[in-house]
């Protein structure tokens, strides 16, 4: 099935423009609801988003199994079927719903073109810039304007662990580990949560930071930005040093500037034993992983 990267990137931005913006700051519009615990939040901005998504995205490409964020939330069995689906788009029709409950810029749209469980193509829409960072497999990454114009997009060059610089959620990460991942992450320079992962893959894949750690696998998140965050030259993989595909929904996942600074981080900071498996070697079939908050046993 062909595909126009900047037309589904455009459907992202209609989306933005007449269900998103209108609603943003506007508290009695929101009707902000829980889903999982307090802090996984959704709105009518998201689904109302997702049902406009849905609808331009089988128009435009029948045929495709849809999948997103709070479909999947209602319709848990979408999950399996991503996981053999001939084509799938899988659709964050807003990332960093917490940031834009509390008023604050700081939000995306995410769509991701899967084969086979594998993304080919990846676009993360900006509302407040009013532009895109997109992707498509082997032809490298780019920043696109409105008017077209653009420029292709580098991850930093490397720099010893003292001198990183990253995007860290530990949100989700078991007691067991927490405490001294926490401890460990005085050895980069610094490190920050944008509680967007839109915003973190957009960052790091233009070169502002040395990598990105992030404790839940929901494929809405990462679809999108690890082919990005790979076509600008970032390592990408799980923390098991297992590819990372849709398939994936358990574990943690760290993107790198190269491999070794990816094998770095994992030595220095992220290695742990309450992890249930030795970090950057393949988990064993009869070995019991850590599945965290929200996350979905894989048994396919």
């Amino acid at each position: 099935m062909e595909f126009d990267l900047r037309e589904l990137g455009d459907k992202l931005r209609q989306a933005a423009w007449r269900e998103i913006f209108p609603r943003f700051q506007q508290v009695r519009d929101l009707d902000v609801r829980t889903k999982a615990d307090a802090t996984d939040l959704v709105t009518a901005a998201d689904e109302a988003a997702e049902t406009f998504l849905k609808q331009e995205i089988e128009s435009m490409m029948p045929g495709a199994l849809f999948v997103g964020e709070e479909s999947a939330a209602r319709d848990p069995g979408l999950l399996g079927r991503l996981d053999h689906a001939e084509i799938a788009v899988v659709v964050d029709p807003l990332d960093g719903t917490a940031n834009f409950v509390a008023g604050m810029p700081l939000f995306g749209v995410m769509a991701a073109v899967v084969r086979h469980g594998k993304p080919v193509a990846g676009v993360i829409y900006d509302p407040m810039s009013d532009d895109w960072v997109m992707a498509e497999q082997g032809a490298g990454a780019f920043l696109i304007r409105p008017d077209g114009t653009g420029r292709q997009l580098s991850v930093s060059t490397f720099v010893p662990l003292p001198e990183m610089i990253g995007y860290v959620s530990t949100d989700f990460l078991p007691l067991a580990v927490k405490p001294d991942i926490l401890a460990k992450l005085a050895k980069p320079r610094m490190f920050a949560s944008h509680r967007c992962a839109a915003h973190m893959y957009r960052a790091f894949s233009g070169g502002h930071g040395h990598f990105v750690f992030l404790d839940r696998l929901t494929p809405w998140d990462h679809l999108a930005g690890t082919l990005i965050a790979t076509e600008a030259g970032g390592h990408v993989a799980c923390l098991d040093g297992s590819a990372y595909d849709a398939t994936r929904r358990s574990g943690a996942l760290l993107t790198a500037t190269d491999p070794d600074s990816w094998h770095t981080l994992v030595r220095e900071v992220f290695a742990h034993t309450g992890w249930g498996f030795a970090a950057t070697e393949p988990i064993s079939a009869n070995r019991e992983s850590w599945h965290g908050l929200y996350e979905h046993r894989n048994n396919g």
